[in-house]
């Protein structure tokens, strides 16, 4: 968002998740994360206890009834993160060694690893790449065997026991949600969370099976940080209510020259068809023991309002860092002064986009065009299912955008669209609840008395799906 200069109120667009963690864990810590910014909060189950998750929701909807503002929660599965077994200590691979692995659980050594995951080596051939601990170490395929394969040492360096494993240059047969993830799915959606995160999708049947577990009891997000994702990205993206750009993981098996690339790639398809977009991983990384961030990183959360995100994430930051509140102050701050250049520098920004062939889609983008024509002060959506909203954010108006709704459920899965500030009402005539609008934003001093603004809605009013309408309006 941009500056209200009137109000004397600075706003933002791009919304801010927030991953909580010990340094998050109590009710004022984070009152305080939501105070300086934090829309969304993201409870990571690769982490935590189905209690500790559950005290942290709990504090959440109290932090959510006491300050009024909706708060989205985000519930992250671990989903099949591959992990050696346990190894001497002190090991270290020598570059230009061979080494054996195996699905053994005994303890490795510096002449074989335990890897306990027979998928991985149904799926290998001569070649494959495979990279321990977060890419740090890398080896390549030479020689298959019964249960077990030898493989070459490229890049050497210390193996500690249980680091993760990729294998990039293959797509593995394994369930998108495991044993675990379905314990934690299913605790999730009894306690009420707005979206799930569904890690690790190589392909559009893992988002539609997840999709038929949920049931429409929340929305899903599909992330991305597998290679074999982006063969399917179109119909990964369709199928998703979301998508996060998963940079950790992606980085790792990808080229990191070609990370930027995707990411902007990524942002416009999910823009194009309408979908919220997440940019996460290593945003603010250095503010995790620092209380300022590298220019480096500010220049890349301003690049992803450039393109266009929706939104984006803070992992270890708010988790575990030293400075969480402040990470969330900065991140605010970067995100306003890279809207504040978009509004004066518009080609900046995201690029615009065409019009598609709906009467839904033709609204938004009318809506949108005639707020910056007669420089009307908000945009106001009527909205049961939030679709609307969601329509008018794809166009990345300038202008202030307020969604009203009937249901507090909207207003938290749309607290991770771009621009959406979300309003509750109930009524079913339009002139009532133009009435309470008006009144509500005249209150707040978002608006003043005879300001124009832009009233998006259908008819019949209040039937979901009817949206139909454009009005001027004064207030």
């Amino acid at each position: 968002m941009t500056s209200n200069t009137r109000s004397g109120q600075t706003w933002r667009a791009t919304k801010i998740l927030a991953t909580l963690g010990s340094a998050s864990e109590s009710e004022a810590q984070i009152t305080q994360l939501v105070q300086a910014g934090v829309n969304i909060v993201r409870m990571n189950f690769s982490h935590g206890t189905h209690e500790e998750h559950l005290k942290r929701i709990e504090m959440v909807r109290a932090i959510e009834k006491k300050l009024s503002q909706p708060i989205g929660i985000l519930a992250d599965m671990q989903g099949p993160k591959y992990r050696i077994g346990r190894v001497v200590d002190g090991l270290s691979l020598v570059e230009g060694s061979l080494i054996q692995f195996d699905q053994s659980d005994e303890i490795g050594n510096a002449e074989r690893l335990p890897l306990p995951h027979p998928e991985i080596f149904k799926a290998l051939y001569p070649g494959a790449r495979l990279l321990m601990d977060d890419g740090k170490l890398a080896l390549v395929v030479k020689t298959l065997a019964d249960n077990a394969f030898t493989a070459e040492v490229l890049t050497g360096g210390p193996v500690l026991s249980r680091k993760g494993v990729n294998v990039p240059d293959i797509k593995l047969d394994t369930d998108v949600l495991t044993s675990k993830d379905l314990k934690d799915l299913e605790f999730a959606l009894d306690k009420g969370a707005d979206w799930i995160a569904l890690s690790f999708v190589q392909s559009v049947s893992d988002v539609l099976a997840a999709k038929a577990k949920i049931a429409g009891r929340a929305q899903l997000m599909a992330k991305i940080e597998k290679p074999a994702a982006l063969a399917e990205i179109q119909d990964i993206i369709n199928a998703s209510d979301a998508i996060m750009i998963a940079r950790g993981d992606l980085g790792v098996e990808l080229d990191a020259a070609e990370v930027p690339s995707v990411q902007k790639r990524l942002i416009y398809q999910c823009r194009k068809v309408g979908k919220p977009v997440v940019v996460a991983t290593q945003m603010l990384e250095s503010m995790i023991h620092s209380p300022t961030p590298t220019r480096a990183e500010a220049t890349d959360v301003a690049g992803a309002v450039f393109d266009g995100a929706d939104a984006v994430m803070l992992s270890a930051e708010t988790a575990i860092g030293d400075y969480a509140v402040e990470a969330v102050k900065t991140m605010a701050s970067i995100l306003t002064s890279a809207e504040m250049h978009i509004k004066e520098f518009p080609f900046d920004g995201p690029a615009p986009l065409d019009v598609e062939p709906s009467i839904y889609h033709a609204v938004a983008k009318a809506a949108v065009a005639l707020a910056q024509t007669i420089e009307a002060k908000a945009i106001i959506a009527y909205s049961a299912s939030g679709n609307t909203a969601v329509r008018i954010a794809r166009e990345r108006p300038a202008i202030r955008l307020f969604v009203s709704t009937p249901e507090l459920a909207v207003q938290r899965r749309l607290s991770v669209l771009f621009g959406a500030t979300t309003l509750r009402q109930a009524e079913s005539d339009y002139e009532a609840a133009l009435s309470i609008t008006k009144e509500t934003l005249k209150q707040e001093k978002l608006v003043h008395t005879n300001d124009a603004i832009v009233v998006v809605a259908g008819f019949p009013f209040g039937l979901a799906g009817s949206t139909n309408a454009i009005r001027v309006e004064h207030i």
